[in-house]
């Protein structure tokens, strides 16, 4: 898979507190075999850290450098070997926004192999690096600065060959397991069988955590701890244990937060490796795509099944596998919270491209991670959906055909996405998931009325369009706050509020920031809620300055529609609710201008048209002209809308 600059996230202006994005990264890049910088967004040279990268191309080793023993040193997961030193470095500088590379290696940087990064960030209540001596002393005591009970703790000896030894609350301080190998937990003084404190760790004798003489690196891991977000109460990562059922529907994981990392490990019931994976590399409801922090193994790919999936509020195992859920065998992982920060701008979210001959991947590009896609060719074709979390399949929006392959789709980019689909008459129209603006959720049917559908929007949804994945015998089910809970829209065709059926879609109780509500089917309607049926949404809101949910009536001559936006709408969806009409989209891209404004239509293939000026730019959102026709602006007309600034 070819790989460019993959950041899952970065520091910026925000709320009231720190985020997730401020303190870990995955990010994802192509080796070039010579120096290259990885501006990842987290700051290094000032705060400190430790960075993590595997070539997921090749066998080769996993490489971990910190800020307490400098970037002259690297340890390596897979080994117990004591630290070694290369010249020039592999990471030859921790920087304000990331690090550099500094040498031609192939457990860094060869030319053309792909590489996984994660940094983490020295941050109270959620991570930190310290380095001792050790004295050979039993109850022998190391101040930490995590500013809390640390939840799992990876020590290393690093003046000679010695055993990764891990603690981890979920097998508590009398027990050890080894991060380079696949034992389960055993019997251990490493802790001197004392439980970390907010201020301490505690080891014993060992020559493998307090050697006389010898020198030692732990990362320290917090659980739980709060501290995050715009009110500075929310947890951003977890050191949990469960135990495994054997089950393909096996043990669900409340977390109070989506995850985008996670990492495994079997500590009961038999041995198993150590597991990775995260969102950027294919965390999501359909593939896998794992590396092994005990072996130099490669990536691990299968696009059509899964062994573990995220869910709005945490994960949830799906197969009977060694490495996460044998049944009555105990579990420990480490989890990381998505991204978090409210967004100030609507290029932070949603972008269009026209792909270029001769680009190479990505072939679309959006200076952001990609979450959902549009893709469609002007002159006339379907047009496709594709999403992040469902990987590499794809939906049509103007049919109802079921999720699935249709050529190569790849979100593995931080700055926008890859179609094997495409040629000089394709556009992508693509958005990122992020609190108060857009959101995606994906679930499986159990018939049940009046069910609560959990969601990360952090804001009532105005917006929700929804498609069964597995079937293609029903249509894309729309909801939006004009029309209310009692009816819904197709997107797949030009019909107005459906009342009959599409009544049956949404649940009694008013939606929240938190949950959107679905029903069963009623009268024989499986559409939405169907048992053992599959189905995504996304999910959108009105962020004042960002994005627009809204409605207005026609009134046949020139209307100005006011989104609250500084410099006028980037993209503009209009559908009519009371009477039939088409799903019209415009962007800035092609042209939003005072003349002709070229426009596709979502629900069929008809070429795009740019003959027509039925809108106009308007400073804080857009006008809809007297020259428009009925679907867009007849006198009393009733219209919904979705605009992006």
């Amino acid at each position: 898979m070819a790989v460019r600059d993959v950041v899952q996230a970065a520091a910026g202006v925000g709320g009231g507190g720190e985020y997730i994005e401020d303190l870990f990264s995955t990010y994802l890049y192509t080796g070039n075999g010579s120096t290259q910088t990885i501006t990842n967004g987290i700051d290094l040279d000032g705060e400190g850290g430790l960075v993590w990268v595997k070539n997921r191309t090749g066998a080769n080793n996993h490489i971990l450098t910190d800020s307490a023993r400098g970037t002259a040193n690297f340890l390596r997961s897979n080994l117990t070997n004591a630290q070694d030193t290369n010249s020039p470095n592999l990471i030859s500088a921790f920087n304000s926004n990331g690090f550099s590379l500094g040498v031609n290696y192939a457990d860094v940087n060869a030319s053309s192999n792909n590489y996984a990064s994660w940094t983490w960030r020295k941050s109270p209540k959620f991570f930190d690096v310290v380095t001792w001596t050790g004295n050979g002393v039993a109850g022998r005591t190391v101040a930490h600065d995590l500013g809390s009970v640390p939840g799992c703790i990876i020590v290393k000896q690093t003046d000679i060959s010695n055993n990764w030894a891990v603690y981890h609350r979920g097998i508590g301080a009398t027990k050890n397991i080894y991060l380079n190998a696949t034992d389960g937990a055993g019997a251990s003084n490493f802790w001197n069988s004392t439980t970390p404190t907010e201020t301490n760790l505690t080891v014993g004798s060992s020559d493998v955590v307090n050697g006389n003489g010898n020198t030692y690196v732990a990362y320290l891991f917090a659980h739980d701890a709060g501290g995050f977000g715009d009110d500075g109460e929310q947890n951003v990562i977890s050191c949990g244990s469960y135990t495994g059922n054997g089950s393909t529907t096996g043990p669900v994981i409340d977390l109070g937060y989506e995850p985008q990392f996670l990492m495994f490990k079997r500590a009961t019931g038999g041995t198993a490796n150590w597991m990775m994976v995260d969102n950027m590399r294919g965390l999501n409801v359909t593939g896998r795509s794992e590396l092994i922090p005990n072996l130099t193994n490669a990536e691990y790919n299968n696009a059509t099944s899964t062994i573990v999936e995220p869910t709005s509020t945490g994960f949830k195992l799906t197969a009977n596998a060694s490495q996460t859920n044998a049944a009555s065998s105990d579990y420990i992982y480490i989890a990381i919270r998505r991204p978090m920060k409210t967004p100030e701008s609507g290029t932070e979210v949603f972008a269009v491209d026209q792909f270029t001959a001769g680009q190479t991947a990505p072939s679309f590009i959006s200076d952001f991670p990609v979450d959902m896609a549009w893709l469609r060719n002007t002159p006339i074709a379907d047009t496709f959906l594709a999403t992040r979390l469902l990987g590499a399949g794809v939906f049509k929006t103007n049919t109802t055909s079921a999720w699935g392959a249709s050529g190569t789709f790849d979100f593995d980019y931080s700055d926008g996405w890859n179609s094997s689909t495409r040629d000089s008459a394709y556009y992508s129209w693509m958005f990122r998931r992020a609190p108060s603006v857009f959101d995606v959720v994906c679930w499986t049917g159990d018939g049940t009325q009046n069910r609560g559908i959990a969601h990360n929007l952090t804001t009532t949804p105005e917006l929700i369009i929804t498609k069964t994945r597995n079937s293609g015998s029903f249509s894309w089910f729309t909801y939006t706050a004009p029309t209310g809970l009692g009816g819904s829209l197709f997107v797949n065709n030009d019909s107005e509020l459906n009342t009959g059926a599409g009544a049956n879609a949404w649940g009694s109780t008013a939606f929240n920031e938190s949950n959107f509500y679905i029903s069963g089917p009623t009268a024989g309607y499986s559409g939405i809620n169907g048992s053992g049926t599959t189905y995504i949404a996304y999910l959108f809101a009105t962020l004042a300055g960002v994005s627009k949910v809204g409605s207005y009536t026609g009134t046949g001559a020139d209307l100005n529609v006011d989104c609250g936006f500084s410099a006028g709408a980037r993209f503009i969806l209009i559908k009519r609710t009371d009477s039939t009409g088409d799903w019209y989209y415009w962007d800035s891209v092609r042209g939003i201008s005072a003349g002709n404004d070229p426009y596709m239509l979502l629900n069929n293939t008809a070429a795009e048209n740019t003959s027509t000026d039925y809108i106009d730019p308007l400073s804080s959102g857009f006008t809809v002209t007297s020259s428009a026709p009925a679907a867009l602006n007849a006198s009393g007309g009733s219209y919904i809308f979705l605009a992006i600034a």
